[in-house]
This record gives C-alpha cells, structure tokens and sequence, in this order.
C-alpha cells in the first residue's frame, strides 16, 4: 500500500512550452506533476514523468465546467485541483510555471503539523505577510489599499495545525501592479523571519502554496473576476476557519513578461471590493456570492458537485 505521504501533488497550468521551471518540477521523485493545458498552449507540449490535460482532456472531463470557466485564463487549474484529488492527492502544491524550484522547495512541509511559530495580532480585519519581513516597504497583491496606514501588528507565539502552507518567494514577489509599478523589486526574503501565521484574514496566492486535502472541496479559483481569483479564493477558505502559515522562500520567480497596465486595470475589482468584502465574510462566507458574477456562481457550483 502506498503510504499517505507519497500522495503529493504539484499542479499548474500553462500557455507556454515547458520552462525551467516546469522541468525541474516534474524531475521530483515524491511529487507527481499535472500540468492543465489551454487554448493557447503549444499541440505538442509534453512531460517526461508528469501527467498533461489538453483542453480535449477538461472538457472529456467536464464539459460544463469548462464553458464555466472559460478558456485563455489561469483558473484553469482547477482542473488539476480535481484531477490530483480524484488520485489520492494528501497534499496539492499550487505553482506557476515562471516559479523556479529551490533546492528547499517541498522539503519543510508544515500542512497539517502542529508547529509552534510567529503569530501576529492586528486590531484591523486583515495582515499583510509582507509587512514583517525584511521587504516590509512592499505589499502583497490582494491586501486592502485603505490599510496600508495601519499594518502595525504584535508578535506572540502560538501553536496552530496548518491546513494551507504558502511558501515565499525570492526575485520577483507578489505584490499588486501599483507596488510593482513603484518598486520594481529584487527581493531576497531572510528566513528568520519565518514560518509565522496571524489572527485575521491574510493574502496568499497560487503560485507557490501547499493545500491539505480536506481545503480542496472549498478552495476554488474564482474565474472572471480578473487577477483576485486566487486572492478571493485564500480570504474565502480563511473565511470558513482553515488556517494558514507562511514559510520561507522556496522558489524564485522569473516572471513572465506582463503589462502592468493591464495588471492594474485586472486588479481594480480588488482595490474597490477587498475591504468591503473581508468585512461581508466576517459575517458570513457565503456573502462570497454577492461578489462574484453569475458565471463564476455556477463554476462554483460545478466544482463543488464533484464533492457531493
């Protein structure tokens, strides 16, 4: 019988041929690599060990789901999200395929541990990780604009059992297009900072982050609401009492090349809703729904049936 702990999943989606990235990831031997494919993904793109869905393979899969979500975008992972639960998966590791491996990539697995760590208590309703690194100049992507001024928090230590585990970055971070349009950072995160958690809603995001098995029936990338679809997602799963612990860095990011003007104008649903729904969700998680279009309602939904 195969043990638990082999059942380690990495999955990701992409447009391009096999990058670094991509190629380090499916050498691992404890991980299994399952790569989504898109519309623009190139017809011949192939893996040595890991497992490739093209776009015939999703909609064979669910074809109902797949109108749902649509083509041409990144929510198309949550294909890979189903297809490492339908085999097992204990552990899912989300990334993106600009995120280049550590040697320490996967080797500090905190899900599902108790671990005694940093945690952080703000009087306001959300923490930004960010805020107490070495790079607190910056900010991560989905935080609330309106806090920026108040991101002051206390330390204390605390034992909690993780149910999602989002590891840093080195290079280029996870900030939103106005950080990233100031700073154009070159970040090394120090390790001693890390791994550390908080008492309030807190960002992480997809491309480098560790789900137990029993978040995936709730963690769903949200399509159609531009680049929140992972953010939403953290801030919804927070939401319904999984917790999360961020670890040191374990990748680096050599980002793909992006228009940070069209970044920015994906990111203003965020800027103008976040706060406003960080406070809906502390009242009840499934005020999600009034945030999101009607489409993305029923890729939820679609998702969720295969739970059932």
């Amino acid at each position: 019988m195969q043990n638990k702990m082999e059942n380690k999943y990495i999955i990701t989606t992409t447009i391009n041929n096999p990058t670094e990235a991509i190629h380090k990831f499916d050498q691992m031997q404890d991980w299994k690599l399952i790569v989504i494919g898109d519309k623009k993904t190139p017809s011949d793109y192939n893996l040595v060990n890991g497992i490739y869905l093209n776009p015939e393979d999703q909609e064979n899969y669910d074809k109902d789901l797949s109108d749902a979500i649509g083509w041409n975008c990144i929510q198309r992972r949550n294909f890979g999200l189903l297809k490492a639960f339908e085999l097992g998966a204990e552990v899912i590791a989300t990334i993106d395929d600009d995120n280049i491996p550590l040697d320490n990539w996967g080797k500090n697995l905190l899900v599902s541990k108790n671990i005694e760590l940093n945690y952080y208590k703000t009087d306001e309703i959300a923490f930004d990780p960010i805020s107490i690194t070495n790079h607190s100049n910056l900010w991560h992507r989905g935080f609330p604009l309106q806090l920026l001024s108040k991101r002051k928090s206390k330390k204390i230590k605390k034992i909690i059992c993780p149910d999602i585990q989002a590891d840093f970055w080195n290079g280029d971070p996870d900030i939103d297009a106005i950080c990233r349009m100031e700073h154009r950072p070159e970040c090394k995160f120090e390790n001693i900072y890390f791994p550390f958690s908080s008492n309030k809603f807190s960002p992480f995001n997809s491309q480098n982050t560790f789900l137990s098995k029993k978040i995936i029936k709730d963690y769903f990338l949200f399509p159609h609401i531009g680049r929140m679809d992972d953010i939403w997602a953290s801030y919804y799963v927070e939401s319904l009492g999984y917790k999360v612990v961020y670890n040191y860095p374990t990748v680096y990011q050599d980002r793909n090349e992006h228009d940070l003007t069209i970044d920015l104008k994906k990111e203003v649903i965020g800027y103008e809703n976040n706060l406003k729904l960080l406070n809906e969700l502390k009242t009840n998680p499934n005020n999600i729904l009034n945030f999101i279009p009607e489409r993305s309602k029923d890729a939820f939904k679609l998702y969720q049936r295969h739970f059932s």
